[in-house]
């Protein structure tokens, strides 16, 4: 069995997949804390979300509402439940630390239960509800993979009743023309990350829904402002819109995000690495010490750069703006963008002795 949020994160072979596929459609937000206000100095807000609600669409809900958490998370593709199997993360935040409990099915016991932080062990896009589905890095178990042994109905989040949150990650307050610690509006911490991830062509493809399988996925407000961002962005580089009346795709958008890992290393493996390597201080998954390095780094550094492909007819290609996104420059099919995965990981594994581990849920392929 495999459930389906938004597909944003999946990879799937061309051939048929022999089970059931389940897609999540709930798309409910809700405050429980509008029927019962907190009082006092406690500035926290609860808001539940059902599993198959767009993330997008939660980050701007939270947002206007006036709430601090997740404002840094913005333009993530895919859904709520999916954000806590994954632990999503950028620019200084994790879904993790605004997570107060996640409601799941449980496909062993046949039972509903409520989850605590404790319980899903949150780390680098890492949580157990993701573990239960692999035996070891990027290898699948034989019993709940492609779908975690948990499958997420809802997610509780306890987020701050405030305008303002914290700039926490350079390249966003580079952006800002401020300093990481600053305080400022959500909504143009928002405004900053979406640009920022638009300039590394990070944002999904609007467009897609226009498709009928996904025209009820997202709010249809949201989409709309979605569509002419794309379109002022078309309009700068000098794209037409299309005949259909919508702005022209953009490839770089057609990808999974990031599609590798930021591998976390051991001590002698990053001593190993050049002096100029981004290094940062780390946590092994067995709890020791490690040091996570930069895939995106690596890869351009193993001699595939922006834009590299196979061969030159191939129909999937890295981003021409990001080394990390693996890309459909149109028509191409599961095995194509697998070859060029491969491909990145053995020059990268020749390179520097690094495994790469792919982001994305790869069934049947890799």
């Amino acid at each position: 069995m495999v459930v389906v949020g938004g597909g944003s994160n999946l990879l799937v072979s061309d051939k048929p997949f022999d089970g059931v596929v389940v897609r999540d459609a709930r798309r409910l937000i809700t405050v429980p804390d509008e029927a019962a206000p907190v009082e006092g100095e406690d500035r926290t807000v609860h808001v539940n979300a059902e599993a198959g609600a767009n993330w997008d669409d939660f980050v701007a809900f939270t947002v206007e509402l006036g709430l601090e958490g997740v404002e840094g998370l913005s333009g993530i593709p895919g859904t709520v439940g999916a954000s806590v199997v994954q632990n999503i993360g950028a620019y200084g935040q994790e879904v993790a630390t605004s997570v107060e409990s996640v409601e799941v099915w449980d496909r062993d016991t046949k039972t509903t239960r409520d989850l605590t932080p404790a319980d899903l062990r949150f780390g680098y896009r890492y949580s157990a509800l993701k573990t239960s589905m692999y035996a070891g890095p990027g290898r699948p178990a034989g019993r709940f993979f492609p779908t975690p042994r948990y499958v997420v109905l809802s997610v509780t989040f306890a987020l701050t009743h405030s305008a303002e949150g914290t700039v926490g990650y350079g390249q966003l307050a580079k952006a800002l023309g401020v300093e990481v610690g600053d305080r400022m509006a959500t909504a143009d911490i928002r405004k900053a990350v979406l640009a920022v991830r638009a300039a590394k062509g990070m944002l999904e493809d609007p467009t897609r829904y226009a498709l009928p399988d996904m025209a009820t996925a997202k709010r249809e407000a949201n989409i709309l402002t979605d569509l002419e961002r794309l379109a002022s962005l078309n309009e700068a580089a000098g794209i037409p819109v299309g005949d259909d009346g919508l702005p022209a795709p953009d490839y770089n958008r057609h990808s999974c995000g990031s599609f590798f890992m930021n591998p976390i290393l051991t001590a002698d493996q990053a001593a190993a690495l050049p002096e100029d390597a981004p290094k940062f201080d780390a946590t092994l998954p067995d709890g020791t010490p490690g040091t996570k390095t930069s895939a995106a780094w690596l890869i351009d550094h193993a001699g595939c750069h922006k834009g590299y492909k196979v061969d030159a007819d191939a129909p999937a290609s890295l981003s021409t703006q990001h080394t990390l996104a693996l890309t459909n420059r149109g028509g191409a099919s599961a095995a194509d963008i697998a070859a060029l995965a491969r491909a990145v990981q053995q020059a990268v594994k020749s390179a520097f002795g690094v495994d790469l581990v792919p982001e994305p849920v790869c069934v049947g392929v890799l």
